[in-house]
């Protein structure tokens, strides 16, 4: 574990730890001790999307390892440079799904709103790290056209917050957009899609534990992780007030080459999922976003992979393998 830092995540608030977050390559590589033989790569890659780790996150990166299993979720690397066929930069074709500013409509049912732009860790994997986040950054004045399409399309029962990272923004701000959606009758549940209490654990503040129990609104969260690493106390604590507040829990998961494509990495996961009161619910093949192909696990291993997770675990701790497809009603199982 790392034994220098140049914060002490303790004594800084979530907002201070957002800013303080390592952004320069060879500021992470000297950190970790790490060849700047990486360097070149990195800076590269960093150009095209950019590198962002919290401090709370490195400290469970492994010193000296470049093939720490966080470490490549977040290290830039010229691999991302590569062309790669079938390989795009809107790979789920959200963009003809988002009809007003903020809002993507794709499934039956939900919609999901694009709450903050901004995540508290670059995933370098991220389908949405070419995303028009520029056009989709509404005030509170023009979050009311959203509102208003979710209020007059009564089969919407569901509204979902991702981003970015919806936690990335103000309680103040998410306070008043849940009152205002549990407004609209016919919505009976809200999901927040979150890598922040992974990321940065304090994050769930009083505050945040208020907006999402205080309204009529059922509530789920759904965090992301890829790997038990990430699950120190600090995130098991965060997720164990989340699951006494009475949010239910979820996890997704997406599988990564070389960071969690191996049948004792996942059961590890799923078991120290549900010792946090997390239940693990998808494990993603990855979406083909331009940067990400050295990531891909073949079709094939992945269902060799939760075939043996279904022979050693109980039932409620296999993820559903499944994969996203543009223009599907649903996502789409592969097992």
């Amino acid at each position: 574990m790392i034994t220098r830092s140049a914060v002490t995540v303790d004594s800084l608030t979530w907002q201070e730890q957002l800013a303080s977050s390592i952004r320069d390559p060879k500021q992470l590589l000297d950190m970790l001790g790490l060849s700047h033989s990486l360097l070149d790569g990195a800076l590269n890659a960093h150009g095209d999307f950019p590198l962002r780790v919290p401090h709370s996150y490195l400290q469970r990166i492994a010193i000296g390892d470049p093939n720490d299993p966080l470490l490549r979720q977040v290290l830039p690397l010229g691999d991302e440079l590569l062309a790669a066929p079938g390989y795009s930069e809107d790979p789920l074709k959200e963009q003809v799904a988002n009809p007003i500013a903020g809002l993507i409509h794709k499934y039956h049912g939900r919609v999901l709103l694009i709450v903050s732009p901004n995540c508290a860790i670059n995933c370098r994997y991220c389908f949405r790290r070419h995303f028009p986040y520029q056009d989709n950054k509404p005030s509170r004045h023009e979050w009311q056209a959203a509102l208003e399409y979710i209020a007059g399309d009564d089969s919407i029962s569901e509204v979902i917050y991702s981003g970015g990272d919806p936690l990335a923004a103000s309680d103040k701000q998410l306070q008043w957009l849940t009152q205002q959606v549990a407004q609209i009758n016919h919505v009976k549940r809200l999901r927040v899609h979150t890598r922040l209490p992974i990321v940065i654990p304090s994050r769930v503040t009083d505050s945040c534990l208020q907006w999402l129990t205080e309204t009529r609104l059922k509530t789920s969260m759904v965090i992301h992780s890829n790997h038990p690493n990430e699950l120190d106390t600090a995130v098991a604590g965060a997720l164990t007030r989340l699951k006494d507040a009475g949010v239910t829990l979820l996890n997704q998961t997406v599988l990564l080459a070389d960071v969690n494509d191996d049948l004792s990495v996942l059961q590890q996961l799923s078991e120290r999922l549900f010792d946090v009161g997390v239940l693990p619910y998808y494990l993603h093949q990855l979406d083909r976003i331009q940067g990400a192909a050295h990531f891909e696990v073949s079709d094939i291993k992945a269902r060799q992979l939760v075939a043996e997770l279904m022979a050693t675990l109980p039932g409620y701790l296999v993820p559903k393998l499944v994969r996203e497809i543009p223009d599907a009603q649903n996502k789409v199982p592969l097992l």
